[in-house]
């Protein structure tokens, strides 16, 4: 049989193979030559290199059709980042995505894999200060980039580094930006805004400044995705910039480190047609911006709250007068308020009938009657997550196959009291299940052959 394969068809089913663990990893034990050709048709990579760290350009060698590529670190391996950007750059001149998280690389080396690998679409990095993304001007094929910032590098001259390209803005293809650690004292963020003109999603993590605001509002235009997760000492202006110079945002994320009013100020002033919020604002979220939110987005398709402490029923309630024709996905995660009201859930069920994916995670003393008025209601679910549900037992299980008989997909991890005869139940009675996350010791036999038997991915 050996024989009679070739190296192509071989290849050809190497790329099909689910990966590790076996089949996949029991590959390369078959000969030297299936090791070979197993490498060659693998075309994305991830290893976490410890210290000292293997010989890897000679390992990259054998993987001559990588596409993707990710690197972080299991040990102290933050003075070799740039060899192994170096040693990334040399192996794999077909990289498209590249995720290096073993410590800070400089501009110079980046300037090689620049030249290296000229189509690359993607790549995650950290950085020294002082900043400089000159670089990104021979990378013209990026469109995603993502930058942690780390510490000031002493034998780094930014500003002779910088003075070789005092004319050099110019239009950048990046549509996703993601930087994390922005901090007083850092002075290139608005080359970067001034020259990132067609981007749809930005993320700021763990940032204190952004820059000059006249070079940052010309890369709000076009945005469609914003994340701010904990930004509270920016939280205000970028959130006004936005009200003011952005029309096509449609999603919202903002989590640990709000403002009261300049959220408020958001909601009431903004001119875009948003679809999609997402906030974690265990005190700066109230019932006076939920009642904004139902003035002024109606048009609103997804709602996610997570630790929402000062919420009430009336808040949510509006919400869901106010959404129930649009409203198709509802997360209220870890919010006190579902234990503090009973019915309010049933209310939400009967007004947002239309929903198809409902998120109740860490909810710990939800009940089951709680939970089964809801899902009489809501038939329409096809995604259903309660992990971390404590309260629940048997009983909510049966009410999930009843009612909603278009479950695809279910989280019932960490909850303590559905058992394991009840999983079995539900994947035998729940038809049109594709995945399931649950505990294995809650998994029989017999519910390992229903589920294998009926497709179903058991996530455990």
């Amino acid at each position: 049989m050996d024989t009679i394969l070739c190296d192509e068809l071989l290849q050809y089913i190497f790329q099909r193979l689910p990966p590790p663990p076996p089949p996949s990893a029991a590959v390369s034990l078959v000969s030297k030559r299936w090791l070979r050709l197993y490498r060659s048709s693998k075309t994305d990579l991830s290893l976490r290199l410890s210290s000292p760290p293997p010989p890897l350009s000679s390992f990259l060698s054998h993987f001559p059709f990588l596409s993707f590529l990710s690197l972080t670190s299991g040990g102290d391996t933050s003075t070799l980042s740039d060899h192994f950007l170096l040693s990334a750059a040399s192996s794999c001149p077909n990289l498209r995505h590249l995720r290096l998280l073993t410590g800070p690389v400089s501009p110079f080396s980046l300037l090689s894999l620049s030249i290296s690998c000229p189509h690359l679409t993607s790549l995650s990095i950290s950085l020294s200060r002082p900043l400089s993304f000159h670089w990104l001007l021979l990378l013209s094929s990026l469109k995603d980039l993502s930058i942690v910032f780390s510490s000031v590098t002493e034998d780094f001259d930014s500003d002779q580094f910088n003075s070789r390209f005092q004319h050099s803005d110019c239009e950048l293809q990046l549509e996703s930006l993601g930087l994390s650690g922005t901090r007083y004292g850092d002075y290139g963020l608005d080359w970067l805004w001034r020259n990132c003109k067609k981007l749809k999603k930005l993320q700021l993590r763990s940032c204190e400044v952004i820059g000059d605001d006249s070079d940052f509002v010309k890369c709000l235009q076009g945005l469609q995705e914003v994340e701010l997760r904990t930004c509270r000492t920016i939280i205000d202006e970028v959130l006004l910039k936005l009200a003011e110079n952005c029309t096509s945002l449609k999603s919202l994320l903002v989590y640990d480190g709000g403002s009261r009013e300049g959220l408020l100020k958001f909601i009431n002033q903004t001119r875009c047609g948003l679809q999609k919020l997402d906030f974690r604002l265990p005190l700066d979220l109230e019932n006076n911006h939920l009642l904004a939110m139902a003035e002024n987005f109606r048009g609103l398709s997804s709602l996610q709250l997570q630790s929402c402490c000062l919420v009430t029923g009336e808040g949510l309630k509006t919400i869901g007068i106010a959404m129930s024709d649009g409203l198709e996905e509802l997360g209220l995660i870890n919010c006190d308020v579902v234990e503090r009201e009973p019915g309010l859930l049933t209310t939400l069920g009967q007004n947002l009938r239309h929903l198809r994916k409902l998120d109740l995670s860490y909810n710990e003393m939800l009940v089951d009657k709680e939970l089964t008025s809801m899902l009489a209601s809501c038939i329409s679910l096809s995604e259903l997550r309660l992990r971390g549900c404590k309260g629940l037992t048997n009983a909510a299980i049966v009410s999930m196959f009843k009612s909603c008989k278009h479950l695809e997909i279910v989280d019932i991890m960490h909850c303590c009291g559905i058992e394991a005869e009840a999983v079995e139940l539900f994947l035998l009675n729940c038809r049109q299940l594709r995945q399931v996350q649950v505990e294995e010791s809650k998994l029989s036999d017999a519910a390992r052959s229903w589920a294998s038997n009926k497709f179903i991915e058991v996530v455990v």
